[in-house]
């Protein structure tokens, strides 16, 4: 593989990336072609952001069914109903959002928090300042979850390190914001596959918390747009964060300690873990197309 100037090139390299890769090319190619996406790709898109902002907001505390998110109209009661809240807008308006990113991806998640916290907050759409600490990424009763129908032996709960002082924080999220805004101008087809790009924003955020909450639902959309304006999953239907709370959040934080570790074994952990999520997310959406096939839906 030829890596350009891309400096992610090189994990696409990694022992059991290039597997994960075409696995995931091969799924959604496959659901692409389904014959439901012919007429109703609108409807599959619209459902699959529901379905991944309910699944993004599980992961922060506040597991709703499927039938009471589509149902409720208010979502500023209490906690959990605003966590609901926030991951449905972000997910209604991430798609919109795609020229920004392209060129100025600070602007989108800056966009994201305040969308997360509404637009009441104080804090809505900056960064913690220096001090301000870094919110925990998940809640403590889930800490030892397992994923329902988890294709991997149960997880078991790891501590996660520290995110870096809020000026580190800023830094790195410049530097990661600057790499994208590079890969914008790049000849199609060089450098990392989405998969990996993807990969990496997700687990920078979630190591930076550059923001002082919602951490975790902004790391999951900035992870869809980059599959989108990647070319990978240009419709938005395949939502990986349902394959993230089916995996379960013990898995997904030894998957992200490996991402924190940086060594070459625990990147490709942390890549493969994404690919899966986002397999899985591709078979919800797959099983949405057959029911809409079969006239279900």
């Amino acid at each position: 593989m030829t890596t350009g100037t891309d400096p992610l090139a090189p994990l696409a390299e990694l022992p059991g990336v290039p597997e994960a890769v075409a696995e995931v090319r091969k799924a959604v190619d496959r659901l692409y072609g389904h014959r439901a996406m012919r007429r109703r790709a609108a409807e599959v898109t619209s459902e699959s952001a529901l379905r991944g902002a309910r699944a993004s907001a599980a992961l922060d505390g506040a597991d709703w069914p499927l039938e009471e998110v589509r149902r409720r109209t208010d979502f500023g009661a209490d906690p959990e109903a605003r966590t609901v809240g926030g991951a449905l807008r972000i997910s209604a308006e991430a798609g919109q959002l795609l020229s920004v990113w392209r060129h100025s991806p600070m602007q989108v998640l800056a966009r994201l928090h305040l969308l997360a916290v509404g637009d009441g907050a104080a804090d809505a759409g900056r960064p913690r300042k220096a001090d301000e600490p870094a919110p925990e990424l998940f809640p403590l009763e889930l800490a030892t979850a397992e994923g329902v129908g988890s294709e991997l032996p149960p997880a078991v709960a790891v501590t996660l390190p520290p995110a870096p002082p809020a000026e580190e924080a800023a830094a790195r999220l410049d530097q990661l914001a600057q790499l994208l805004a590079a890969r914008a101008d790049r000849a199609p087809g060089v450098g990392a596959p989405a998969l990996v790009v993807a990969a990496v924003v997700h687990g920078e955020l979630l190591a930076l918390r550059p923001f002082a909450s919602h951490n975790g639902v902004i790391a999951r959309a900035a992870q869809r747009i980059v599959l989108i304006a990647e070319g990978l999953d240009p419709k938005a239907i395949c939502p990986a964060e349902v394959g993230l709370a089916e995996l379960g959040t013990a898995a997904y934080q030894q998957a992200l300690q490996g991402y924190l570790s940086g060594t070459a074994e625990g990147m490709a952990a942390w890549i493969a873990h994404c690919g899966q999520a986002l397999r899985l997310g591709v078979r919800e959406s797959t099983a949405v197309c057959e029911a809409m096939q079969r006239g279900m839906v």
